[in-house]
């Protein structure tokens, strides 16, 4: 399995395109993304602009599809522009599955 979080912080008044983004986003990769077990995005509570991203797929073959998708490309970019300093506003982790 390949798992990762992203956390990000996004720019002041960019929360609501961010959000609707993401959900896109989201929405696009559990219906045409069979591999794709899990792709969630959540609101920090007690810190504005701060959102995490959980991603786990089935293994790499299915993360690096998700990274191909037409979908993606359109979307990530703009994604990146609502963060605070681009992509460097977003810490990205991977994990493994334990269990």
């Amino acid at each position: 399995m390949k798992i990762f979080f992203a956390t990000l912080k996004v720019k002041a008044g960019k929360e609501a395109d961010f959000e609707r983004l993401q959900q896109e986003l989201s929405k696009l990769t559990h219906e045409s993304e069979p591999d794709t077990i899990v792709y969630d995005v959540v609101r920090a509570v007690d810190k504005p602009g701060v959102y995490a991203v959980y991603a786990r797929f089935k293994d790499e073959a299915a993360f690096q599809y998700h990274q191909t998708t037409p979908f993606h490309d359109r979307l990530v970019p703009p994604i990146f522009e609502c963060l605070d300093g681009g992509a460097a506003g977003m810490d990205l982790q991977f994990y493994e599955f334990v269990g």
